[in-house]
Protein backbone atom coordinates (compact mmCIF):
# COMPACT_ATOMS: atom_id res chain seq x y z
CA UNK A 1 0.00 0.00 0.00
CA UNK A 2 2.68 2.66 0.39
CA UNK A 3 4.85 1.86 -2.28
CA UNK A 4 1.96 1.90 -4.76
CA UNK A 5 0.79 5.70 -3.20
CA UNK A 6 3.80 7.46 -4.79
CA UNK A 7 2.85 5.52 -8.09
CA UNK A 8 -0.41 6.77 -8.27
CA UNK A 9 0.82 10.75 -7.49
CA UNK A 10 3.33 10.35 -10.21
CA UNK A 11 0.49 9.36 -12.59
CA UNK A 12 -1.32 12.35 -11.54
CA UNK A 13 1.59 14.78 -11.49
CA UNK A 14 2.21 13.38 -15.24
CA UNK A 15 -1.17 13.83 -16.15
CA UNK A 16 -1.55 17.04 -14.81
CA UNK A 17 1.79 17.99 -16.99
CA UNK A 18 0.58 17.09 -19.55
CA UNK A 19 -2.99 18.98 -19.47
CA UNK A 20 -0.78 22.14 -18.06
CA UNK A 21 1.00 22.40 -22.45
CA UNK A 22 -2.46 21.79 -24.24
CA UNK A 23 -3.99 24.69 -22.07
CA UNK A 24 -1.53 27.29 -22.15
CA UNK A 25 -1.29 26.39 -26.44
CA UNK A 26 -5.14 27.07 -26.09
CA UNK A 27 -4.93 30.23 -24.49
CA UNK A 28 -2.10 31.38 -26.54
CA UNK A 29 -4.39 30.62 -29.79
CA UNK A 30 -7.72 32.23 -28.35
CA UNK A 31 -5.01 35.67 -27.54
CA UNK A 32 -4.24 35.81 -31.32
CA UNK A 33 -7.30 34.79 -32.46
CA UNK A 34 -9.39 37.46 -30.19
CA UNK A 35 -6.43 40.35 -30.98
CA UNK A 36 -6.56 39.62 -34.94
CA UNK A 37 -10.81 40.01 -34.96
CA UNK A 38 -10.65 43.19 -32.82
CA UNK A 39 -7.42 44.84 -35.17
CA UNK A 40 -9.88 43.72 -38.48
CA UNK A 41 -13.01 44.90 -36.44
CA UNK A 42 -10.86 48.68 -35.99
CA UNK A 43 -10.20 48.23 -39.91
CA UNK A 44 -12.90 47.43 -41.31
CA UNK A 45 -14.70 50.71 -39.31
CA UNK A 46 -12.53 52.92 -40.54
CA UNK A 47 -12.89 51.90 -43.96
CA UNK A 48 -16.71 52.08 -43.93
CA UNK A 49 -16.59 55.63 -42.22
CA UNK A 50 -13.54 56.80 -44.54
CA UNK A 51 -16.10 55.19 -47.67
CA UNK A 52 -18.93 57.46 -46.04
CA UNK A 53 -20.93 53.90 -45.06
CA UNK A 54 -21.39 54.38 -41.79
CA UNK A 55 -20.87 57.70 -39.26
CA UNK A 56 -19.24 56.58 -36.79
CA UNK A 57 -15.23 55.95 -37.40
CA UNK A 58 -12.17 57.66 -36.47
CA UNK A 59 -10.81 61.00 -37.44
CA UNK A 60 -7.41 59.69 -38.89
CA UNK A 61 -5.66 56.16 -39.87
CA UNK A 62 -3.76 56.66 -36.46
CA UNK A 63 -5.86 54.01 -34.58
CA UNK A 64 -4.67 51.29 -37.45
CA UNK A 65 -1.41 51.87 -36.84
CA UNK A 66 -1.88 51.15 -32.77
CA UNK A 67 -3.97 47.95 -33.43
CA UNK A 68 -1.39 46.70 -36.11
CA UNK A 69 1.36 47.50 -33.24
CA UNK A 70 -0.86 45.67 -30.78
CA UNK A 71 -1.52 42.60 -33.05
CA UNK A 72 2.11 41.97 -33.63
CA UNK A 73 3.31 42.31 -29.62
CA UNK A 74 0.50 39.44 -29.26
CA UNK A 75 0.99 37.45 -32.41
CA UNK A 76 5.04 37.27 -30.71
CA UNK A 77 3.40 36.15 -27.46
CA UNK A 78 0.93 34.05 -29.14
CA UNK A 79 3.63 32.13 -30.94
CA UNK A 80 6.08 31.85 -27.44
CA UNK A 81 2.84 30.73 -25.40
CA UNK A 82 1.97 27.91 -28.25
CA UNK A 83 5.10 26.75 -30.03
CA UNK A 84 7.25 27.20 -26.86
CA UNK A 85 11.28 26.80 -27.77
CA UNK A 86 10.31 26.90 -31.60
CA UNK A 87 8.27 29.95 -31.05
CA UNK A 88 11.10 31.70 -29.61
CA UNK A 89 13.27 30.82 -32.88
CA UNK A 90 10.61 32.06 -35.01
CA UNK A 91 10.70 35.47 -32.86
CA UNK A 92 13.73 36.32 -34.87
CA UNK A 93 11.79 36.40 -38.41
CA UNK A 94 8.41 37.53 -37.34
CA UNK A 95 9.66 41.73 -37.34
CA UNK A 96 11.17 40.81 -40.53
CA UNK A 97 7.81 39.79 -41.55
CA UNK A 98 5.89 43.11 -39.98
CA UNK A 99 8.05 45.09 -41.42
CA UNK A 100 7.30 43.69 -44.75
CA UNK A 101 3.48 43.61 -44.13
CA UNK A 102 3.68 47.39 -42.91
CA UNK A 103 6.49 48.82 -45.94
CA UNK A 104 4.99 46.63 -48.61
CA UNK A 105 1.52 44.59 -48.40
CA UNK A 106 -0.44 47.22 -46.05
CA UNK A 107 0.77 50.31 -48.78
CA UNK A 108 -0.21 48.03 -51.43
CA UNK A 109 -3.75 47.34 -50.15
CA UNK A 110 -4.21 51.01 -48.99
CA UNK A 111 -3.38 51.91 -52.71
CA UNK A 112 -6.05 49.74 -54.28
CA UNK A 113 -8.56 51.65 -51.41
CA UNK A 114 -7.00 55.28 -52.84
CA UNK A 115 -7.76 53.89 -56.47
CA UNK A 116 -11.53 53.46 -55.46
CA UNK A 117 -12.40 57.02 -54.58
CA UNK A 118 -12.61 59.70 -56.64
CA UNK A 119 -10.09 62.62 -55.17
CA UNK A 120 -9.25 65.58 -56.82
CA UNK A 121 -6.57 67.81 -54.66
CA UNK A 122 -8.08 71.19 -56.50
CA UNK A 123 -12.42 70.08 -55.22
CA UNK A 124 -13.27 71.18 -52.29
CA UNK A 125 -15.59 68.35 -51.61
CA UNK A 126 -12.76 66.02 -50.85
CA UNK A 127 -12.33 62.10 -51.55
CA UNK A 128 -15.68 59.86 -51.79
CA UNK A 129 -16.05 56.27 -53.44
CA UNK A 130 -16.88 55.73 -56.78
CA UNK A 131 -16.16 52.62 -57.16
CA UNK A 132 -14.45 50.72 -59.86
CA UNK A 133 -15.03 54.52 -62.49
CA UNK A 134 -11.02 54.92 -62.22
CA UNK A 135 -11.19 51.09 -63.63
CA UNK A 136 -13.66 51.89 -66.20
CA UNK A 137 -12.09 55.12 -67.29
CA UNK A 138 -8.68 53.64 -67.33
CA UNK A 139 -9.56 51.24 -70.34
CA UNK A 140 -11.01 54.25 -72.25
CA UNK A 141 -7.51 56.64 -71.67
CA UNK A 142 -6.02 56.11 -75.05
CA UNK A 143 -3.30 58.31 -73.54
CA UNK A 144 -2.16 55.31 -71.21
CA UNK A 145 -2.80 52.63 -73.44
CA UNK A 146 -0.26 55.04 -75.57
CA UNK A 147 2.09 55.06 -72.96
CA UNK A 148 1.58 51.06 -72.74
CA UNK A 149 2.49 50.37 -76.00
CA UNK A 150 5.81 52.76 -75.80
CA UNK A 151 6.85 50.55 -72.65
CA UNK A 152 6.96 47.58 -75.03
CA UNK A 153 9.42 49.51 -77.59
CA UNK A 154 11.62 50.74 -74.19
CA UNK A 155 11.33 46.76 -73.17
CA UNK A 156 12.58 45.02 -76.09
CA UNK A 157 15.43 47.73 -76.42
CA UNK A 158 16.89 46.46 -73.54
CA UNK A 159 17.96 43.20 -75.96
CA UNK A 160 20.21 45.76 -77.54
CA UNK A 161 21.75 47.39 -74.60
CA UNK A 162 22.73 43.74 -73.67
CA UNK A 163 24.26 43.38 -77.18
CA UNK A 164 25.96 46.24 -76.89
CA UNK A 165 27.16 45.87 -73.30
CA UNK A 166 28.59 42.44 -73.82
CA UNK A 167 30.49 43.31 -76.50
CA UNK A 168 32.08 46.04 -73.88
CA UNK A 169 32.06 43.04 -71.35
CA UNK A 170 34.05 40.79 -73.91
CA UNK A 171 36.43 43.32 -75.09
CA UNK A 172 37.49 44.82 -71.54
CA UNK A 173 38.20 40.78 -70.40
CA UNK A 174 40.33 40.25 -73.17
CA UNK A 175 44.42 41.46 -73.00
CA UNK A 176 44.23 44.94 -74.61
CA UNK A 177 46.16 48.21 -73.23
CA UNK A 178 44.65 50.73 -70.91
CA UNK A 179 42.08 48.05 -69.46
CA UNK A 180 41.55 49.35 -66.40
CA UNK A 181 41.65 52.90 -67.92
CA UNK A 182 38.52 51.98 -70.42
CA UNK A 183 36.96 50.07 -67.70
CA UNK A 184 36.68 52.96 -65.75
CA UNK A 185 35.35 55.75 -68.70
CA UNK A 186 32.87 53.35 -69.66
CA UNK A 187 31.37 53.18 -66.08
CA UNK A 188 31.18 57.25 -66.03
CA UNK A 189 27.60 57.08 -67.23
CA UNK A 190 27.19 55.26 -64.74
CA UNK A 191 27.87 57.84 -62.06
CA UNK A 192 25.67 60.12 -63.49
CA UNK A 193 21.78 61.30 -62.57
CA UNK A 194 19.62 60.73 -65.55
CA UNK A 195 18.17 64.06 -64.50
CA UNK A 196 21.36 65.46 -65.19
CA UNK A 197 22.12 63.27 -67.97
CA UNK A 198 18.71 64.94 -69.25
CA UNK A 199 20.18 68.01 -69.15
CA UNK A 200 23.88 67.17 -70.22
CA UNK A 201 22.81 65.89 -72.96
CA UNK A 202 18.86 66.02 -73.84
CA UNK A 203 19.24 69.75 -73.25
CA UNK A 204 22.21 70.79 -74.06
CA UNK A 205 23.74 68.13 -76.54
CA UNK A 206 21.01 67.54 -78.59
CA UNK A 207 19.54 70.98 -78.64
CA UNK A 208 18.15 72.11 -81.81
CA UNK A 209 19.78 75.12 -82.33
CA UNK A 210 22.56 75.31 -80.64
CA UNK A 211 23.88 72.06 -79.69
CA UNK A 212 27.16 70.19 -80.99
CA UNK A 213 24.88 67.16 -81.80
CA UNK A 214 22.59 69.23 -83.85
CA UNK A 215 25.55 71.21 -85.87
CA UNK A 216 27.29 68.04 -86.62
CA UNK A 217 23.76 66.86 -88.18
CA UNK A 218 23.76 69.87 -89.91
CA UNK A 219 26.93 69.58 -91.13
CA UNK A 220 26.35 66.09 -92.64
CA UNK A 221 23.48 66.74 -94.39
CA UNK A 222 20.56 66.97 -92.09
CA UNK A 223 18.77 70.17 -92.88
CA UNK A 224 16.29 69.95 -89.70
CA UNK A 225 18.08 68.01 -87.19
CA UNK A 226 15.16 68.06 -84.47
CA UNK A 227 15.75 65.16 -82.52
CA UNK A 228 12.30 65.35 -80.33
CA UNK A 229 9.92 66.90 -82.98
CA UNK A 230 9.40 63.57 -84.86
CA UNK A 231 7.45 60.72 -83.11
CA UNK A 232 10.16 57.62 -84.08
CA UNK A 233 13.17 59.80 -83.44
CA UNK A 234 12.37 61.26 -80.32
CA UNK A 235 11.49 58.02 -78.96
CA UNK A 236 15.24 56.30 -80.16
CA UNK A 237 16.82 59.68 -78.80
CA UNK A 238 14.91 59.07 -75.16
CA UNK A 239 16.05 55.21 -75.58
CA UNK A 240 19.61 56.22 -77.03
CA UNK A 241 20.09 58.44 -73.27
CA UNK A 242 18.62 55.77 -71.41
CA UNK A 243 20.82 53.37 -72.79
CA UNK A 244 23.80 55.61 -72.55
CA UNK A 245 23.39 55.86 -68.62
CA UNK A 246 22.23 51.70 -68.24
CA UNK A 247 25.20 50.08 -70.70
CA UNK A 248 27.61 50.42 -67.91
CA UNK A 249 25.66 48.66 -65.20
CA UNK A 250 24.96 45.66 -67.54
CA UNK A 251 28.17 45.99 -68.46
CA UNK A 252 29.75 45.48 -65.48
CA UNK A 253 27.63 42.63 -64.46
CA UNK A 254 28.92 40.21 -67.29
CA UNK A 255 32.14 41.68 -66.68
CA UNK A 256 32.41 39.78 -63.19
CA UNK A 257 30.84 37.05 -64.86
CA UNK A 258 33.34 36.48 -67.69
CA UNK A 259 35.96 37.12 -65.03
CA UNK A 260 34.52 33.89 -63.12
CA UNK A 261 34.45 32.11 -66.01
CA UNK A 262 37.04 28.90 -66.06
CA UNK A 263 39.92 29.68 -68.30
CA UNK A 264 40.72 25.83 -68.68
CA UNK A 265 37.15 25.29 -70.34
CA UNK A 266 38.07 27.74 -73.29
CA UNK A 267 41.95 26.83 -73.29
CA UNK A 268 39.39 23.41 -73.77
CA UNK A 269 38.05 24.81 -76.79
CA UNK A 270 40.94 26.13 -78.62
CA UNK A 271 42.82 23.27 -78.23
CA UNK A 272 40.24 21.36 -80.27
CA UNK A 273 40.31 24.01 -82.99
CA UNK A 274 37.23 26.15 -81.99
CA UNK A 275 36.79 29.10 -83.93
CA UNK A 276 36.56 32.41 -81.54
CA UNK A 277 32.56 32.54 -82.69
CA UNK A 278 32.48 28.67 -81.69
CA UNK A 279 34.08 29.36 -78.54
CA UNK A 280 31.71 32.07 -78.03
CA UNK A 281 28.45 30.80 -79.01
CA UNK A 282 28.83 26.84 -77.77
CA UNK A 283 31.38 28.01 -74.47
CA UNK A 284 31.22 31.54 -73.47
CA UNK A 285 27.45 32.22 -73.99
CA UNK A 286 25.74 28.73 -72.59
CA UNK A 287 28.08 29.53 -69.54
CA UNK A 288 26.86 33.05 -69.24
CA UNK A 289 23.40 32.25 -69.30
CA UNK A 290 22.53 32.41 -65.30
CA UNK A 291 24.28 36.08 -65.25
CA UNK A 292 22.58 37.19 -68.45
CA UNK A 293 19.20 36.31 -67.52
CA UNK A 294 19.65 37.71 -64.24
CA UNK A 295 21.18 41.05 -65.48
CA UNK A 296 18.24 41.29 -68.10
CA UNK A 297 15.38 40.87 -65.58
CA UNK A 298 17.05 43.71 -63.16
CA UNK A 299 17.59 45.85 -66.62
CA UNK A 300 14.01 45.08 -67.43
CA UNK A 301 12.63 46.13 -63.85
CA UNK A 302 14.05 49.55 -64.30
CA UNK A 303 13.24 49.89 -67.29
CA UNK A 304 9.75 49.71 -66.14
CA UNK A 305 10.14 52.61 -64.07
CA UNK A 306 11.44 54.58 -66.42
CA UNK A 307 10.23 58.51 -66.06
CA UNK A 308 12.97 61.04 -65.04
CA UNK A 309 14.90 61.27 -68.79
CA UNK A 310 11.62 61.60 -70.29
CA UNK A 311 9.58 63.63 -67.78
CA UNK A 312 12.63 66.24 -68.19
CA UNK A 313 13.38 66.27 -71.87
CA UNK A 314 10.05 65.83 -73.64
CA UNK A 315 7.69 65.72 -71.18
CA UNK A 316 6.22 62.72 -73.31
CA UNK A 317 6.31 64.76 -76.09
CA UNK A 318 5.45 64.99 -79.36
CA UNK A 319 2.05 63.97 -78.88
CA UNK A 320 2.79 60.99 -75.83
CA UNK A 321 5.54 59.48 -78.52
CA UNK A 322 7.55 58.92 -75.73
CA UNK A 323 5.62 58.75 -72.92
CA UNK A 324 5.89 56.16 -70.64
CA UNK A 325 3.51 55.09 -67.90
CA UNK A 326 5.65 56.11 -65.24
CA UNK A 327 6.02 59.68 -66.80
CA UNK A 328 1.84 59.81 -67.68
CA UNK A 329 1.10 58.53 -64.02
CA UNK A 330 3.47 62.04 -63.00
CA UNK A 331 1.29 64.15 -65.25
CA UNK A 332 -2.10 63.01 -64.07
CA UNK A 333 -0.93 63.86 -60.34
CA UNK A 334 0.85 66.88 -61.50
CA UNK A 335 -1.95 68.67 -64.07
CA UNK A 336 -4.52 66.93 -62.93
CA UNK A 337 -4.35 66.78 -59.87
CA UNK A 338 -6.14 63.42 -59.60
CA UNK A 339 -5.11 61.36 -56.78
CA UNK A 340 -7.96 58.24 -57.18
CA UNK A 341 -7.38 57.86 -60.89
CA UNK A 342 -3.60 57.96 -61.22
CA UNK A 343 -3.34 56.14 -57.61
CA UNK A 344 -5.43 53.21 -60.02
CA UNK A 345 -3.39 53.71 -62.95
CA UNK A 346 -0.29 52.87 -61.29
CA UNK A 347 -1.98 49.87 -59.34
CA UNK A 348 -2.92 48.41 -62.56
CA UNK A 349 0.65 48.83 -63.94
CA UNK A 350 1.84 46.95 -60.77
CA UNK A 351 -0.27 43.82 -61.52
CA UNK A 352 0.26 43.79 -65.12
CA UNK A 353 4.70 44.09 -63.89
CA UNK A 354 3.76 41.05 -61.76
CA UNK A 355 1.98 39.32 -64.29
CA UNK A 356 4.76 39.73 -66.58
CA UNK A 357 7.45 39.60 -64.49
CA UNK A 358 5.85 36.07 -63.30
CA UNK A 359 5.67 34.62 -67.21
CA UNK A 360 9.39 35.91 -67.83
CA UNK A 361 11.17 34.39 -65.02
CA UNK A 362 9.18 31.03 -65.70
CA UNK A 363 9.98 31.14 -69.62
CA UNK A 364 13.83 32.34 -69.06
CA UNK A 365 14.17 29.27 -66.53
CA UNK A 366 12.93 26.32 -69.09
CA UNK A 367 14.99 28.13 -71.81
CA UNK A 368 18.01 28.20 -69.72
CA UNK A 369 17.52 24.66 -68.82
CA UNK A 370 17.23 23.66 -72.53
CA UNK A 371 20.12 25.52 -73.66
CA UNK A 372 22.43 24.59 -70.59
Amino acid sequence: MQKSLPVADHGHHKRTSQRLPVSRKNAGQVLVVLVSLGSLLVLLIQILHATGTITAGFADWRPILYAYLIWAIALGIGQVVVRGERGLRALFLLPAILFTVAVVIFPTLFGIYIASLDWNLSSFEGPHFNGLNNLIGLFNDNYYWNALGNMVFYTVAVLGEYAVAFGLALLLNAEIRARKFFRVVFLLPLMLSPVAVSWMIGKSLMEYRFGPAATLARYLGWDDPAFFASPWIARLSIEAMDAWVSIPFIMIMLLAGLQAMPKEVLEAAKVDGASAWQSFWHVTFPLMLPVSVTVLIIRIIFKLKLADIVINVTAGGPGGATDTVSSFIYRVYRDRSNVGYGTGLAMFYLVMIIVFLTVLLRLSHRWTQKVA
